[in-house]
């Protein structure tokens, strides 16, 4: 469904944006991988999915908290005469403490990565979208951006505001054949909430499974994660003829989290 266009993932080296960047190239999309990570084992995910898929993908190491490297990652892309059809905006970090003990430095990194970014890379997407009169904006957002918790003030507004981003993407857009939606995750069992639940359950005496229940019935009805692959499926969709009217939505895909 996707042969001959090319997505840029952001934040893809692992966890959610993997899952991601591999349902778009199950579908013939070409990467563009971006993230963190050993250089080597990298290359060896970028072969790999090259392999696999039967598709091109490339590698971006671009630090997305620095606006000149987002502009200078989509002029490379360009001078390979190249240019991003899907881009997803997953890239994210976060911190958690008090508002009144939160680090400013810290406030203002998880901005940037978690809101900022997302803006920046669609700046410089939107303008060959729309000569080409059509494109796909994912953001990923969070449960975190229809609902708060305590102590994680910098990634609730930061996820708000992606939400927000979202809808002026699409507004501004609506009479193209580009569209912008938001993804709103409940808990995922990424690599990095595996390893808060393993210190819980070194913390609380619990066997891992028990721990992995626990956390993810403080929030989800179903009492089940969502998965990498259910978000890569439902990015999919956005990206398909049939979500050509889904425009501005802020989709929850949580277990029943913000339905309570």
């Amino acid at each position: 469904m996707l042969k001959g266009r090319l997505a840029l993932v952001t934040g893809s080296t692992s966890g959610i944006g993997l899952g991601i960047a591999r349902a778009l190239a199950r579908q013939g999309a070409d990467l563009v991988l971006n993230g963190f990570g050993d250089a080597a084992q990298i290359e060896r995910l970028r072969a790999g999915l090259a392999s696999e898929f039967g598709i091109e993908a490339s590698y971006e190491g671009a630090d997305l908290s620095r606006p000149a490297e987002i502009d200078a990652m989509f002029a490379r892309i360009a001078a390979r005469g190249a240019t991003v059809d899907i881009l997803v905006n997953n890239a994210g970090i976060q911190h958690v403490a008090r508002v009144e003990q939160f680090p400013p430095e810290r406030w203002d990194a998880v901005i940037a990565i978690n809101l900022s970014a997302a803006f920046h890379a669609t700046r410089c997407a939107l303008p060959a979208m729309q000569q080409r009169n059509w494109g796909r904006i994912v953001n990923i957002a969070s449960a975190h951006g229809l609902v708060a918790s305590v102590e994680k003030a910098a990634y609730v507004a930061a996820k708000h505001g992606i939400v927000g981003l979202t809808k002026v993407v699409a507004l501004e857009n609506a009479r193209t054949g580009i569209t912008c939606n938001a993804i709103c995750p409940g808990w995922v069992l990424t690599p990095l909430v595996q390893k808060q639940i393993d210190a819980r359950a070194a913390q609380s005496g619990q066997t891992v499974e028990q721990a992995k229940l626990a956390l993810v019935s403080e929030k989800q009805p179903s009492q089940e994660f969502v998965t990498p692959a259910q978000l890569g499926e439902l990015t999919v969709f956005l990206c398909s003829p049939a979500a050509d009217q889904v425009r501005g939505v802020a989709w929850a895909i949580d277990g029943g989290w913000t339905a309570q």
